[in-house]
C-alpha cells in the first residue's frame, strides 16, 4: 500500500473503540513465517476462552477464526511484512459486526506482535508511514548517469540517462582537434540535462525533502560536471564527491560503500536531532517518552518501546542492565541507539540516567 492509502486507513482504524478488549491487532514481520503466525492465533483461540464476559468472548474468538481465515489465502508474508486490524467495529450495544483490515507495508518491517485491546495498534505502522532519512545518489560518466535514493538502509534505483558523447575512436574523417570540440560540447549539453535531472529528482518541487547528495564518477568526470553547471542552492547539499568506475545501478551500490565516511557525519547530525526530539518531547508530551531504569524496563515489558536509547556512559558502567535491556527490546522488535557522550545532548542524557525510551503507546 502507497503511504497515504495507509494514512487514510489509519485514521479509520484509530476512529474505531471496542466496548471490551475484543480488538486484535497482529504485526508479522518481513520474513516471518505466516503458516506459523495462523498457528499462534490457532493457540489464542484456546486462551480466549477464559475471558469472563461472554459476548467479547465471543467478538475475540470469532475475530480471531476470521483472520486465520484469511491468511488461508496467503501462501507466505509479503516482501515487506503483514498487518492485520480485525475485530467488532459496531457502535451500537448487542450488534456485531466482524471486520477484518490488513496492510502490506511499503517498506520492510520488523514488528512482531499480538495484541487484544479496546483499540487498535496503529502507532508502530505511523512510525513507518513517517519519513526516513533520504539521501540522493547520482553516479554518472560522460555517457551516462543513474539516479537513486537512499531511503534508510534501502538503495532505490529512480532513472537512467544516456549521453550522444561519440567513442575516442569513432572520429572518422575529423580532425582530431575538430573531434575533441565536438565531444566537449556533447558533454557540457549532456551536462547540463544531468544537472536539469539532478533538480528535478531531488529539488524542493520533488517533495522528497532529501537530507543530502552524494556524487560519485570516474576520474575528473564529477568534477568537471560539478565545475561546469549550476544547481543554485542544491549544491549546499552535496555532503560528498566519490571516485566510482561505475555509472549504472551497480555504481549506487559501490556510491553508497565509499560515501560510508560522509554518511557517519550525518549519523551525529542524527543523533543530536534524536536527543532533541527526545528533550522536547520530555518538556511537551511525556506519555510518549521515558526515561530512567524502572520506567523503561516497565515500558519494555509492557511492549511500548518503540526506540531504545542507550547512553554509551550507562551501556559502559552498567553492561549487564544494558545487555537485559536490548535483548528485550529486541523481543519486541524496537530499535536501539546508543548515544554518545561527544555532544552537549548526550551529556545531558547521560545525566537523566543515560537510558530513555520512545514510546509506541503510554504506559501508565
Amino acid at each position: 500500500m502507497r503511504p497515504e492509502e495507509i494514512a487514510k486507513l489509519i485514521k479509520r482504524l484509530d476512529s474505531i473503540r471496542g466496548r471490551h478488549t475484543e480488538l486484535i491487532t497482529v504485526y508479522v514481520p518481513a520474513g516471518s513465517n505466516i503458516l506459523a503466525t495462523s498457528k499462534q492465533l490457532e493457540s489464542e483461540k484456546s486462551t480466549a476462552t477464559n475471558i469472563k464476559s461472554k459476548s467479547t468472548r465471543k467478538n475475540v474468538i470469532e475475530a480471531l477464526e476470521k483472520i486465520v481465515r484469511e491468511l488461508k489465502g496467503v501462501k507466505k508474508t509479503p516482501e515487506n511484512g503483514l498487518i492485520i486490524f480485525c475485530g467488532n467495529t459496531s457502535d451500537k450495544e448487542g450488534q456485531q459486526n466482524i471486520e477484518f483490515f490488513a496492510i502490506e507495508p511499503h517498506v520492510p518491517m520488523n514488528i512482531k506482535m499480538y495484541r487484544c485491546d479496546q483499540r487498535f495498534l496503529t502507532e508502530p505502522i505511523k512510525e513507518i508511514v513517517e519519513k526516513r532519512d533520504k539521501y540522493g545518489l547520482l553516479v554518472l560518466d560522460r555517457h551516462e548517469s543513474t539516479f537513486g535514493l537512499l531511503d534508510g538502509k534501502t538503495i532505490i534505483p529512480l532513472s537512467h540517462h544516456t549521453s550522444e558523447v561519440p567513442g575516442k575512436f569513432k572520429a572518422g574523417g575529423q580532425s582530431a582537434a575538430r573531434f575533441a570540440r565536438i565531444r566537449e560540447e556533447v558533454s557540457k549539453t549532456f551536462f547540463k540535462r544531468t544537472a536539469e535531472h539532478l533538480i528535478k529528482e531531488f529539488g524542493d518541487a520533488s517533495g522528497r525533502e532529501i537530507k543530502g547528495i552524494i556524487i560519485g564518477g570516474p576520474g575528473p568526470t564529477k568534477e568537471d560536471f560539478l565545475a561546469e553547471v549550476d544547481l543554485g542552492r542544491l549544491r549546499e547539499k552535496i555532503l560528498s564527491v566519490e571516485d566510482i568506475g561505475y555509472a549504472d545501478e551497480h555504481g549506487l551500490d559501490l556510491l553508497v560503500e565509499k560515501a560510508e565516511g560522509a554518511l557517519e557525519k550525518a549519523d551525529i547530525t542524527k543523533e543530536k536531532n534524536l536527543m532533541k526530539e527526545f528533550f522536547e518531547l520530555l518538556g511537551r508530551k511525556k506519555s510518549k517518552v521515558a526515561y530512567g531504569e524502572s520506567n523503561v524496563k516497565k515500558a519494555l515489558q509492557a511492549g511500548a518501546v518503540d526506540r531504545l536509547l542507550i547512553s554509551e556512559d550507562f551501556d559502559e558502567n552498567n553492561p549487564e542492565v544494558s545487555k537485559e535491556f536490548q535483548k528485550m527490546a529486541e523481543d519486541i522488535a524496537a530499535e536501539v541507539f546508543f548515544v554518545s557522550v561527544e555532544t552537549e545532548e548526550g551529556i545531558s542524557f547521560k545525566n537523566i540516567s543515560g537510558i530513555g525510551a520512545f514510546l509506541r503507546f503510554s504506559v501508565q
